[in-house]
C-alpha cells in the first residue's frame, strides 16, 4: 500500500485523475510535520522534490516526522532538483500555475533556484549542505547522491 499527501486538495485531485482509482493506492490530504498516522507506520517514506522546498515547513520537524512514521531500520528519502533542472522545474510550476495550484508566477522575481509567485507562493531550493545540516540535526547518517544532472537524494535509515 502506498499513501501520497499533500496539504492541496486541488492537488490531490489532479494525482487522482492522473492515477485513477488504484487498490495499493491513497491519496489524502495531511500537513507533512504533523500528520496524524501512527509511529513506525511505514518500511519507507519519500518527500520528492518540492516537498522540502516549496512550502513553508520547518525542514527539521520534516526530517523529525518522516523519521517517526518510518520503521526503525526502514528507509527514509528526500530529493530536490538540482540547479541544472531549472528550466524543467520552471516548467512544471507554469502547468501549476495555468491549473490554479499556485498563483502566477512572477518571473523578474524568479531565478537563482527560486520560484516566487505573485499570491505569495515561494519555492526555494535544498542543497548537499542543508541536507547534510539536518541529517546531522537529527543523528541519521544520509548517503547524498545526484541522479542525472535533475535531482539530489538524500536517503537515510530510520533509527
Amino acid at each position: 500500500m502506498a499513501l501520497g499527501i499533500d496539504t492541496s486538495l486541488s492537488s490531490l485531485c489532479m494525482a487522482l485523475e492522473y492515477l485513477g482509482r488504484k487498490p495499493s493506492v491513497c491519496l489524502a490530504c495531511m500537513d507533512s510535520v504533523q500528520m496524524g498516522l501512527r509511529d513506525r507506520a511505514f518500511d519507507l517514506t519519500i518527500c520528492i522534490q518540492n516537498g522540502i522546498s516549496a512550502f513553508a515547513v520547518d525542514q527539521q520537524q520534516l526530517f523529525r516526522e518522516a523519521i517517526r512514521v518510518t520503521r526503525s531500520g526502514g528507509l527514509v528519502m528526500f530529493s530536490i532538483y538540482t540547479p541544472q533542472f531549472w528550466e524543467h522545474r520552471l516548467e512544471w510550476f507554469e502547468i501549476q500555475s495555468a491549473h490554479n495550484l499556485v498563483g502566477k508566477i512572477d518571473y523578474q522575481a524568479s531565478g537563482n533556484g527560486t520560484i516566487v509567485c505573485r499570491d505569495g507562493f515561494r519555492a526555494t531550493t535544498v542543497g548537499r549542505e542543508t541536507f547534510e545540516k539536518l541529517a546531522a540535526s537529527l543523528a541519521v547518517t544520509p548517503r547524498i547522491t545526484a541522479v542525472d544532472s535533475s535531482s539530489l537524494f538524500c536517503e537515510f535509515v530510520a533509527p
